[in-house]
């Protein structure tokens, strides 16, 4: 039973790490390796999904013995994940490149002590 459901544990304990990297974390490329963490998760279920066990591709198969079904796949969640992770790709270097410009303005990526910095301006 457990192990039926080995992606979605997966999923879900690397949702929850990212989550918590995000939310608890002060150093602004903990939050950013945070965020891919969840990024990642989110493409494990929509892989897991679906996947179907059997399935083929949805090319149409002529030599079919009759009395047997032929099971497709459905190609768009596939689809999505690669589309997403060009996004996720995207997204990390623009994080990782403001990260930088901040590290450059303040001369820490401790968000905590931005923050101090910002106050006493």
């Amino acid at each position: 039973m457990i192990l039926d459901l080995f992606n979605y544990w997966i999923f879900v304990i690397l949702l929850m790490i990212g989550l918590y990297t995000v939310m608890s974390r002060t150093n602004l490329v903990k939050k950013m390796i945070g965020l891919s963490l969840f990024q990642i998760a989110v493409f494990l279920f929509y892989i897991s999904m679906g996947k179907i066990t059997g399935g083929t591709a949805p090319i149409v198969v002529t030599d079919v013995p009759p009395g047997t079904e032929v099971i497709y796949s459905n190609p768009l969640p596939h689809v999505l994940i690669l589309t997403a992770i060009v996004v996720g790709i995207a997204t990390t270097a623009l994080g990782l490149s403001l990260v930088v410009r901040i590290r450059e303005a303040y001369g820490t990526i401790e968000e905590d002590e931005i923050l101090e910095m910002e106050a006493k301006d």
